[in-house]
């Protein structure tokens, strides 16, 4: 069933997509954004009731095969050592993610340039800075400015979050090494600020806060969003983009709440549905004129898949600490960020602090450790280990490669018949050494601390949070998707606004990052509304 055209339609209601319905609602146009997932209910969050780390492994598990809800759709990740974590839903990852806020450096613009590997972005740090600027006010970030690593000028718009008895206690050993550290911004209210009630604590930040003191974008730029007139459809999973004959997007096919083929009509198209749904709606949406998938002339789309690989340092200290209460991260360490040929790797790795785990967590990491047996010992060994752990982990940047790749999978399909995306991905010698180094310095860190024992692992497996790079952005067609303002270069009434148009990964959590660029490309779109539509 065909419906009336609409001027721009989105697909995904996540951190990008938000952002760039926000932005777009000043046109005037007719916006809406279709979203397969539903909109969160606070009051359902895990944090209501004493089952929320069971909940962490059930509906409110972080990978989607786990959850494996009506919203969800599965992914293989067998050929893979770093698993998917993602959320369909209104608010998408952030209803989940530590809210954790850095920023891209300059650096990490101009690999090629500095470094001479991957490719310099078409954008910059400078071009970006009133986006982060502007974002950081809409997600309401807290921190404290003046840190080194940043160029002057970023100045979070609240205070930044209480350290902690952990945080307190790794700062001093970075001290004592002589290394860099700072607290972290963090899209968490430290104060009332825009109707948000401040953090309180509850520790649980990714399985949702009940509070409403994170930033996730269903209680950001959604309520805004839609105060300006724009539509958010849920329950609508898009099959595929349809082209007409002149190359141009014409809509999209999308399966209703009710599992029924609808047709939504559009001059322009958004796609804002991470680095593995993007890739695999361009693979599913084929045609005469694009047999190997839309938007897809170089090749590269589902290629170059760029995962974070996370190092995980964890200290066990005698002295109570703050067990899992407070935001996840505290204080971080980017002494390590930037490029030094003596380390034996090219880039570097952010060292993020979290805090403890619950009891539930505590006793199944202790188990996991070998150090809560079972028997007459097994209280007072658990009780050794709760509020006493505390946790470095470093986030790798991680280069891309065109092998590390999206596919569709010839057998799995999720519960409408769209193929389901397939990952190849293997750790590359630079990402391996660079772990081996963080573990070796987040160990110093701990040692130096006070810690008693330290137990270390790499990669996290389920901590493929940031899925980015599979329709990358450049000037040059036959080696990137999308344009320098996110449009195709196939089809120019497709945008892509997601983690899949990165160049590069950095070695920090992209969110912030990522809501500049979409909020650039917004704006770049609204600079050209003459052309848009031809």
């Amino acid at each position: 069933m065909a419906q009336d055209s609409v001027d721009v339609l989105i697909i995904g209601a996540g951190a990008s997509g938000a952002a760039v319905a926000w932005s777009l609602a000043d046109t005037r146009m007719r916006i809406v954004c279709f979203e397969q997932g539903g909109t969160p209910n606070p009051e359902q969050f895990p944090t209501t009731g004493r089952d929320w780390e069971a909940r962490r492994l059930g509906d409110f598990a972080l990978s989607p095969n786990q959850r494996n809800s009506a919203a969800d759709y599965p992914i293989n990740d067998d050929a893979s050592p770093i698993k998917v974590s993602n959320f369909n839903g209104v608010g998408g990852g952030t209803v989940l993610y530590a809210a954790h806020f850095p920023r891209f450096h300059p650096s990490d613009f101009k690999l090629r340039s500095l470094d001479g590997v991957a490719d310099d972005w078409p954008v910059d740090y400078a071009t970006l800075e009133p986006f982060f600027a502007e974002n950081d006010t809409m997600m309401g970030v807290s921190g404290l400015a003046g840190d080194p690593a940043y160029p002057e000028g970023k100045s979070p718009p609240m205070p930044p979050a209480p350290m902690g008895r952990s945080g307190r206690k790794l700062g001093e050993a970075f001290n004592a090494r002589g290394w860099h550290w700072w607290p972290c911004d963090l899209a968490i209210a430290t104060k009332e600020y825009e109707g948000r009630a401040k953090c309180i604590n509850l520790g649980a930040c990714i399985s949702g806060c009940a509070q409403g003191a994170k930033g996730s974008v269903d209680i950001t730029y959604w309520p805004e969003a839609q105060r300006k007139g724009v539509e958010l459809r849920t329950g609508c999973r898009v099959r595929e983009v349809s082209v007409g004959d002149d190359g141009m997007a014409t809509g999209v096919v999308y399966f209703d709440e009710n599992g029924v083929e609808q047709f939504q009509a559009a001059h322009v198209v958004v796609i804002a549905s991470n680095g593995i749904g993007t890739p695999r709606l361009l693979l599913n949406s084929t045609s005469k004129l694009f047999p190997d998938g839309l938007a897809n002339s170089s090749g590269l789309v589902g290629k170059n898949l760029m995962f974070h690989p996370y190092a995980s340092i964890q200290g066990v200290f005698d002295d109570p600490l703050d067990g899992h209460n407070g935001p996840h991260k505290s204080i971080l360490s980017q002494q390590f960020y930037e490029t030094d040929s003596t380390r034996g790797f090219v880039r570097g790795y952010t060292f993020e602090t979290s805090r403890g785990m619950g009891p539930v967590g505590t006793a199944m990491a202790g188990m996991g450790w070998g150090v809560i047996p079972w028997g007459a010992d097994h209280h007072a060994a658990f009780r050794s280990l709760q509020d006493r752990v505390t946790s470095l982990f470093a986030i790798c940047e991680d280069l891309p490669e065109e092998h590390n790749c999206v596919t569709l999978d010839p057998e799995l399909t999720d519960s409408n018949g769209i193929p389901a995306p397939r990952i190849s991905y293997t750790l590359s010698e630079n990402s391996k050494a660079m772990m081996a180094h963080a573990i070796e310095r987040g160990t110093e860190v701990m040692q130096s601390a006070g810690a008693r024992h330290v137990e270390t692992a790499a990669p996290i497996e389920l901590a493929g949070w940031h899925q980015l790079g599979t329709a990358r952005m450049g000037k040059d067609p036959a080696q990137s998707v999308v344009n320098p303002w996110g449009r195709s270069h196939d089809v120019r009434n497709l945008f892509i606004v997601d983690g899949s148009i990165f160049v590069t990964s950095g070695g920090v959590n992209p969110t912030s990052t990522l809501q500049a660029l979409a909020l650039y490309i917004a704006d770049q779109m609204k600079q050209r509304l003459a052309n848009l539509f031809d």
